[in-house]
């Protein structure tokens, strides 16, 4: 249920209505889409994200590959899927590099570039050489280096806009970014599994090399101006890195110890730092249940589609509702449900007369909306709280903070699921397992105080003050 910012599963869209796009205002040359001009600029940022999106096409494959290829069993699969999110845990670096050191006198475009060529290097290498558990691990890291890069310059650009306006604003923007990947999943979503049926893992890897072009190729359409060479001499020079770093360092943490910023980060690490039984759970619905890759991308289909409605539940109903009210719901309703899995594991299900599919597609429907509507406020928020001057850094730190919370779950997950003696063949205690994890996922709620009590119409000077 918890929104995983290391492998964005945000995926899932409600496809655009014409009151959604339409013209913006009298005599503007561009559409608007959640409210949003449809700049060029604009474009480029949203199809970043649509790649983001869009590169679940892959990771479906990966997890086959992980199962049947290497042999993996849910625990080591688990350990290999958190080791290759570590780049998520250093956002800040490529904020500060981002923010401080121009290349080719961008700050934006080149690293936007780079980042591409990375991912479709990183893609390539698992299409042919790849061949054990740790040259696999090393060429998803690369890929997901790629992605987190990419991820902090386009989100600076987000802060960049979203700076000084109304949570319902900028949650518009953060709207049509997230709808964006989240269309990119729908894409990639059906094809992912039908490709692994039809084609093999390898192949899906091959096709997946070529999407982290389009980030390379929309780079240029970024609304940035160039750097003057002298002042890039200065920022690249020993005096003038040095103070850059220094005064960049002085900013994070004068920015990061105060208490509105402290105290919420500490609750989303919390939020996301209980445990998980994904990987248990494949392994389950793959090996016993017989669930074929096709009939996964399937669901990957519908998951998409309910991650941007949740998407359009947070921006069109919940924009102005306090964000503990938003957390506390959501927990505990997505606890409630995810408890559901045991009746999937245990058979009952169809003793109810639900078959095992049509169960499975109805349960993960109802768990991501209410997942990816809790996550929204937690980038808006994020976004807010960014100081000018070093977008890029501090945003970098609060998700880098929650990606951290993200990869301690699974990794706890992991242990708990070698704790159960549950195995790639054994999954006797699987329903205990469901129930510790989903249970856990209620232990931040006494600490929602952290969170500030503020509502939609908070402007950004009295969100601070909170």
């Amino acid at each position: 249920m918890k929104g995983d910012t290391s492998s964005r599963y945000a995926e899932g869209s409600r496809l655009l209505s014409t009151d959604d796009v339409r013209k913006s205002k009298p005599g503007s040359r561009y559409y608007t889409a959640f409210g949003v001009d449809l700049s060029p600029d604009n474009m480029a940022v949203a199809i970043v994200y649509f790649v983001q999106g869009v590169l679940g096409l892959a990771r479906l494959a990966v997890s086959f590959y992980l199962k049947d290829d290497l042999h993996l069993d849910p625990a080591e699969t688990a350990v290999v899927s958190g080791f290759s999110s570590l780049p998520w845990l250093i956002k800040p670096l490529y904020g500060f590099i981002s923010d401080s050191i121009p290349l080719f006198g961008y700050r934006r475009r080149s690293y936007l570039f780079l980042s591409g060529l990375l991912g479709a290097l990183s893609w390539s290498l698992m299409a042919t050489v790849v061949s054990s558990k740790y040259s696999a691990a090393s060429s998803i890291l690369l890929g997901s280096l790629s992605v987190a890069f990419s991820d902090v310059v386009v989100d600076s650009m987000v802060v960049e806009r979203a700076r000084g306006e109304s949570q319902s604003t900028s949650g518009s923007l953060q709207s049509l970014c997230w709808g964006s990947s989240a269309f990119g999943g729908i894409v990639s979503s059906y094809f992912s599994g039908s490709f692994v049926d039809t084609y093999g893992v390898r192949f899906v890897f091959g096709v997946t090399a070529f999407l982290p072009l389009m980030t390379s190729a929309v780079a240029v359409l970024v609304n940035e101006h160039r750097i003057p060479p002298g002042e890039r001499t200065f920022l690249l020079s020993g005096s003038g890195f040095v103070e850059s770093s220094k005064q960049h360092v002085r900013q994070l943490w004068t920015s990061v110890k105060q208490p509105n910023i402290f105290l919420p980060t500490l609750f989303i690490f919390l939020w996301q730092a209980t445990p998980q039984s994904d990987s248990a759970m494949f392994f389950f619905i793959t090996n016993k249940l017989g669930f074929t890759p096709e009939f996964l991308g399937r669901v990957k289909l519908v998951t998409s589609i309910a991650s941007l409605l949740g998407v359009g539940l947070y921006n069109y109903f919940l924009k102005e509702i306090p964000l503990r009210k938003i957390f506390l719901v959501t927990t505990i309703i997505g606890s409630v449900l995810g408890m559901t899995q045991v009746l999937l594991v245990t058979g009952l299900n169809r003793q109810f007369g639900i078959s095992d599919e049509w169960f499975s597609i109805g349960d993960s429907l109802i768990i991501t909306v209410l997942g990816q509507a809790s996550f929204m406020p937690v980038l808006v928020l994020a976004a807010k709280l960014c100081p000018p001057g070093m977008e890029a850094t501090l945003f970098a730190t609060l998700m880098s903070i929650s990606n951290a919370g993200s990869v301690t779950g699974s990794l706890v997950g992991a242990g708990l699921t070698r704790v159960f003696g549950v195995t790639r063949d054994s999954f006797g205690n699987l329903p205990l397992l469901i129930v510790v994890c989903n249970l856990s996922s209620l232990l931040p709620l006494p600490l929602l105080g952290l969170l500030p009590e503020e509502s939609g119409g908070t402007d950004n000077g009295e969100m601070k003050h909170n």
